[in-house]
C-alpha cells in the first residue's frame, strides 16, 4: 500500500447527494410528527409571547420580546436538554441540566412537512450557518469536520453542498487521532484531499464533541461554527455554564424570567464532595464539568454510590455538585424544597420513567427559532424506595450515548421518545410545557453567549486571565489549544 493510501484524507461530498434515509434513524424517517409538536414548532414569536405572559403575569413582554429577538454573536447553534419537574405543591416548571454545542437530534425528528425531506438540517443552514459566513476573513473551501454521529453530520455536509452549490470536504476529528486531516497553520484550518494536498478553509461547520478545545484553537481565522469559545464560556463547560447562568439570572430577576437549574454547588473538590453530598441529604449529582454524552455525571443516592465515586481517578480537579431530582421519596433536600421528576405516563405495568427532553435552536436574522425537538427516556423505571443495592444511573440517566470498548460510540435507540403520533403522549406535555422548554432553552442560550462575548476583549483576544478566575482548573487550562500554537 501506498504511503498516500495510509493517509488521513477528507472526503468531498458534491451537490445533490442527500439520501433522506441516511439521515435518520429508521423509527423516526417513517413516523409522522404529532399535531400538536408541528403546531408549536409553527407557532408564531408574538403569540408564544402573548400566551407565556398570560401563563406567568408577572413577566415583563418587552423583555421576552427581546430575548426571543436576539442574535448571538458566538453560541449560535444550541441544544438544551430539560426534565419536566415538580414539587410536592405540584407546582410544574422545566429545569435545564445543561445546554450544548453541536447538540444531535436532527436524526431524532420526524419532518414537519413530508414534501420538504431535507427538514431541520436545512433549516439551520439556511437560517444560520449561511449568514454566518458574511464578511469572511480568508479564501478556500467549505469543511464539516466532526468526531462522533456520522448519520447526522454527513446530513449536513450534504445539505451544506446544495444550499452553497459547492464541494463540501468532509473529515473526522477525532481527540487522539495521530496525523489528522484536520490542521491548522497561523489559524487558518487546512483539510488533507485525498491526493494529499492540504487546502484552506474559509468555513467548517463542526461536530467536535469530546475535548474540542484541545485541537481547534480559540479564535480562528477559519470560521467554525460553533466556534470554541462558545464551548468554553458554558456549551461544554458546565462550571462556567452554571455561573453564566447565575449572573445572567440577576439581570432577568426584574423582568420576571429566570433559569431554572437545580441548585449548584460550582469548584467543589474531590474531597469536597460528601461534604455537599451530606448537606443535600444524601442525594446529589456530581459531574465532570467537562464531559458530555452521558460521560463523567455520577448520580449518588446511596452511602455505596459515594464510595464508588470517591474511588474514581480524574483528569481534573475541580466538580460541580447538583441537586438530585428523582422521586419525591428520595430527592435532594435544598432550600427551595424537593424537587421532582413528573416522568411519563405509567406503562401497562404501572411503571413511570424518568425522561428528559431536548430542544434544538439556532440564531437567525430573526432572533433564536426552534429547530427540533425530541425525548429519553431512562432505562429502568422510577422506584419509591432505594435500598444499598440500587443503580440510581439506570433510574436517572437518560443520555443515549454510549462509548465502545474500542472507543467509538453507539446509541440505545430503544429509549428514544420521539415527538410522533404514537411517542409524544407517553410523556405528559402539553403545549405551555413545549413554549416552557424553547423560552427556557433560549434563556439558557443567551445567558452562554453573553458570557463569551465577557470572554473577549476589545482587541478580540480571549481573556485568560478572566477565564482562570471562572475556571481555575489546571488540568483544563492545561488542555486548551491557544493560538500560539495553531
Amino acid at each position: 500500500m501506498s504511503v498516500l493510501n495510509d493517509l488521513k484524507t477528507a472526503k468531498l461530498i458534491q451537490p445533490g447527494n442527500f439520501e433522506p434515509h441516511d439521515h435518520w434513524y429508521p423509527k423516526a424517517f417513517n413516523a409522522t410528527i404529532h399535531p400538536m409538536v408541528n403546531f408549536f414548532m409553527n407557532l408564531d414569536k408574538e403569540r408564544i409571547i402573548t400566551r407565556y405572559c398570560h401563563m406567568h403575569p408577572t413577566v415583563n413582554a418587552a423583555k421576552l420580546r427581546e430575548l426571543l429577538n436576539y442574535r448571538a454573536k458566538y453560541f449560535l447553534w444550541a441544544g438544551a436538554d430539560l426534565l419536566n419537574v415538580t414539587s410536592a405543591g405540584g407546582k410544574r416548571q422545566m429545569v435545564v441540566i445543561e445546554n450544548n454545542s453541536c447538540p444531535s437530534g436532527q436524526k431524532s425528528m420526524p419532518l414537519l412537512d413530508d414534501n420538504l425531506e431535507q427538514g431541520s438540517y436545512r433549516l439551520l443552514v439556511e437560517r444560520t450557518f449561511k449568514p454566518y459566513l458574511k464578511n469572511l476573513r480568508i479564501k478556500g473551501a467549505l469543511a464539516v469536520i466532526y468526531d462522533k454521529n456520522p448519520m447526522e453530520v454527513s446530513g449536513y455536509a450534504a445539505v451544506i453542498a446544495d444550499v452553497m452549490d459547492e464541494p463540501v470536504y468532509y473529515a473526522t476529528f477525532y481527540k487522539d487521532e495521530e496525523d489528522p486531516a484536520v490542521r491548522f497553520v497561523d489559524g487558518v484550518m487546512e483539510i488533507r484531499k485525498e491526493e494529499g494536498e492540504w487546502i484552506p478553509i474559509r468555513a467548517a461547520f463542526r461536530y467536535v464533541t469530546q475535548k474540542p478545545w484541545n485541537r481547534l484553537p480559540l479564535l480562528s481565522k477559519t470560521k467554525i461554527l460553533n466556534p470554541i469559545l462558545a464551548c468554553l464560556a458554558g456549551g461544554r463547560n458546565k462550571m462556567v455554564a452554571a455561573k453564566a447562568y447565575d449572573i445572567f439570572n440577576a439581570e432577568l430577576h426584574p423582568h420576571g424570567l429566570k433559569i431554572n437549574t437545580p441548585e449548584t454547588i460550582w469548584d467543589v473538590s474531590k474531597n469536597e464532595v460528601p461534604l455537599w453530598v451530606k448537606k443535600m441529604g444524601g442525594q446529589a449529582v456530581v459531574k465532570v464539568p467537562y464531559s458530555n454524552a452521558g460521560q463523567g455525571v455520577y448520580t449518588i443516592v446511596t452511602e455505596k454510590e459515594l464510595e464508588a465515586f470517591m474511588e474514581l481517578e480524574f483528569d481534573y480537579d475541580r466538580f460541580i455538585v447538583q441537586s438530585l431530582i428523582g422521586n419525591y421519596n428520595w430527592s435532594s433536600t435544598t432550600a427551595a424544597g424537593k424537587l421532582y421528576h413528573v416522568g411519563t405516563i405509567p406503562n401497562a405495568k404501572g411503571h413511570t420513567f424518568v425522561a428528559d427532553i431536548r430542544v434544538m435552536v439556532s440564531s437567525t436574522e430573526d432572533g433564536i427559532k426552534p429547530l427540533c425537538t425530541y425525548a429519553r427516556r431512562s432505562e429502568k423505571p422510577l422506584t419509591d424506595n432505594i435500598e444499598d443495592s440500587t443503580d440510581s444511573w439506570k433510574m436517572l440517566g437518560t443520555n443515549l450515548s454510549f462509548k465502545n470498548p474500542d472507543g467509538s460510540w453507539g446509541s440505545d435507540t430503544n429509549r428514544l421518545v420521539l415527538m410522533d403520533r404514537r411517542d409524544f403522549n407517553k410523556l405528559g406535555v402539553g403545549l405551555d410545557d413545549m413554549i416552557e422548554a424553547y423560552i427556557q432553552t433560549v434563556l439558557s442560550m443567551v445567558a452562554i453567549d453573553n458570557m463569551a462575548q465577557t470572554l473577549v476583549n476589545k482587541n478580540g483576544k480571549f481573556r485568560m486571565r478572566l477565564f482562570k478566575s471562572l475556571n481555575n482548573d489546571p488540568g483544563l487550562i492545561n488542555e486548551i489549544f491557544t493560538n500560539e500554537k495553531a
